[in-house]
């Protein structure tokens, strides 16, 4: 295989652990892209109602089947792939880095907010809350781009 780094700990391994976080990687956006979308239909709803007690049930099933196993398999295969390449210590793999452990403090804001909104409380503007379900985005293009490109 050209390009591929088999002299690493994992080997032959390399390109199945990278498809693997890939994948994975996939799954964790999905829900963070779905997770606020669910808020901001949530925040709209009557606290103690039939349809506030339906999101918080989508809710916690996203935030259990969804985003805690997706991370925790991310992060996993990531450091795995980080120690494979030896990248610590590259500024592009120091910046992708920080970006994902904001996206880890991020599922950990929605999750927090998340039981706000099952106790019936709505601290937040439905605009916020919009705003808010573009930090995702914005932070996967970022890393996508020091991935690819590695600017610096």
């Amino acid at each position: 295989m050209t390009g591929v780094n088999l002299t690493g700990f994992l080997g032959d391994a390399y390109p199945w652990v990278k498809a693997a976080h890939v994948t994975f990687v996939i799954f964790w956006m999905a829900g963070l892209f779905l997770l606020p979308r669910f808020y901001v239909y949530h925040h709209a709803t009557t606290p103690g109602s039939a349809e506030d007690r339906a999101w918080i049930e989508r809710e916690d099933r996203v935030r259990t089947i969804i985003l805690m196993p997706a991370m925790l398999i991310v992060w996993v295969l990531g450091l795995m792939l980080a120690f494979h390449l030896n990248v610590f210590g590259q500024w592009w793999f120091s910046a992708k880095l920080a970006l994902v452990v904001g996206l880890t403090g991020y599922q950990g804001w929605l999750g927090s907010y998340g039981k706000s909104l099952a106790a019936g409380k709505r601290e937040l503007e439905n605009r916020t809350l919009r705003i808010m379900n573009e930090v995702p985005g914005i932070a996967a293009a970022l890393i996508v781009v020091l991935v690819i490109v590695r600017p610096f």
